[in-house]
């Protein structure tokens, strides 16, 4: 009987699409030639064979086992994902928040490559690409069955180079080709400013490497204007690196507070707490949406557990699973989806997402045009909530784009802390 071999290497462990750091250890058993799936990768390797043999035209190995990987890893859920070497070392950029693109954000939805949001004064967003538009082709070649990490690779490249989309929108009778010029795409991901009554206010796009740091720095700024309180507008804001999401948490919490911990299908549990001093204590309400996902949901729901801040706005998107990226030879790497997020009073994240204090919805106004709500629950393969997967399957929709006089989430929200003084000063009841 052939022993197993236990090879040990060392992991980088990212949350959400490419998210956060910190290494362990992996162990991998290799298959003995009488273990559990033998006949099955002989089943593989006939039909390997076969293919290499009669297909009518000449195929690499390489290839067909990278598709196969693709296809496996695919039928799991949404989030595993095998990278080539290319992909791979795209994903390593996507932390950096600089690369050469077109700036949207992508999901599938019914199987189809589905434009999440484009990324402000980007490419994308100037030609007219919108939230809910399907991406049918890129430069001509068919996007079925292509995953994720395949479609980001064909939409980046060179700065001054150009691709091709075929966009399918809502209400559209035909397809209609964008031809998009690549740019460099610096995602600012904090913006800050002083709203009326003296409430500041912060948007974060996503959580990068300098996020938390960036963060600081406005709220120092704010705190320097002497602001009583605050926004922090998390919609649309699709996550990021999991240490950026506990530092940014860390500046409104006290040190030692658990922000979130992670569990594995054997129960194994990793917390993770915050730490250094708190920037900011006056106040806050957060506002999230549907596309606030991963490391958006961790924030607001550790500050709603702490009741450090009141959520406002619509059901977060549900993205409550943990992925580990392993490299493997060859510079390719593994996306595996291997624990769930809880919250710190032990909520689960997955497929149900962040339930605000207070729910207010966008209405379109104007003729301005909606799109549908895209969430965890809808995508392809979706994990279950063990503790509670009821999700109302009802079809949601969202305005394409508001101006900020029509942000009705925004307004209540200013409303809210032009009063919590008045509030908070009324005698109590005797």
């Amino acid at each position: 009987m052939v022993k197993k071999r236990i090879v040990v290497i060392w992991l980088l462990i990212f949350i959400v699409a490419s998210t956060g750091i910190f290494i362990g250890r992996w162990s991998v058993n290799s298959v003995s030639a009488e273990g559990e799936g033998y006949e099955e990768l002989r089943s593989f390797t006939e039909v390997m064979s076969m293919v290499k043999k009669y297909y009518v035209e000449e195929v690499k190995t390489k290839d067909l086992v990278y598709g196969a990987i693709k296809g496996m890893l695919n039928s799991l859920d949404p989030h595993s994902s095998f990278m080539t070497p290319e992909s791979y070392k795209e994903m390593q950029v996507d932390t950096k928040g600089e690369f050469g693109g077109l700036g949207i954000q992508i999901g599938l939805k019914d199987n189809m490559l589905t434009v999440i949001a484009p990324i402000e004064d980007t490419p994308a967003f100037k030609a007219g690409i919108k939230a809910g538009d399907k991406i049918i082709k890129i430069d001509n070649e068919s996007t079925k069955d292509m995953n994720l990490q395949d479609a980001v690779s064909k939409m980046r490249g060179a700065p001054k180079t150009s691709v091709t989309l075929s966009i399918f929108r809502e209400g559209w009778k035909d397809t209609k080709d964008f031809t998009i010029v690549r740019d460099i795409i610096k995602i600012k991901s904090v913006k800050s400013k002083v709203l009326e009554n003296n409430i500041g206010y912060v948007k974060l796009s996503q959580f990068q490497e300098q996020t938390a740091d960036d963060l600081a720095d406005a709220l120092r700024q704010l705190n320097a204007s002497k602001v009583t309180s605050l926004v922090l507008d998390l919609r649309n804001d699709p996550g990021g690196l999991l240490n950026s999401a506990i530092d940014v948490t860390g500046q409104f919490l006290p040190k030692g507070k658990l922000v979130v911990y992670t569990k594995t299908r054997t129960g194994e549990k990793s917390e993770f707490y915050t730490s250094g001093e708190t920037v900011f204590t006056p106040p806050m309400i957060v506002l999230v949406n549907q596309g606030s996902a991963s490391a958006s949901e961790i924030v607001a729901g550790a500050l709603k557990d702490w009741n450090r801040a009141v959520i406002l706005g619509t059901q977060t998107f549900g993205k409550g699973s943990v992925q580990t990226v392993i490299p493997l030879s060859g510079g390719a790497g593994l996306r595996l989806t291997t624990a769930k997020y809880y919250t710190p009073k032990g909520i689960s994240i997955q497929n149900t997402g962040i339930t605000p204090d207070i729910v207010v919805k966008l209405a379109a106004k104007n003729g301005v045009k909606e799109h549908r709500v895209i969430r965890e629950k809808d995508l392809e393969g979706h994990l279950k909530n063990e503790q509670n997967d009821t999700v109302a399957d009802e079809e949601e929709t969202a305005p394409l784009e508001v101006e900020e006089k029509d942000d009705v989430q925004l307004q209540r929200a200013v409303d809210i802390l032009k009063t919590w003084d008045v509030f908070k000063s009324l005698p109590k009841a005797s």
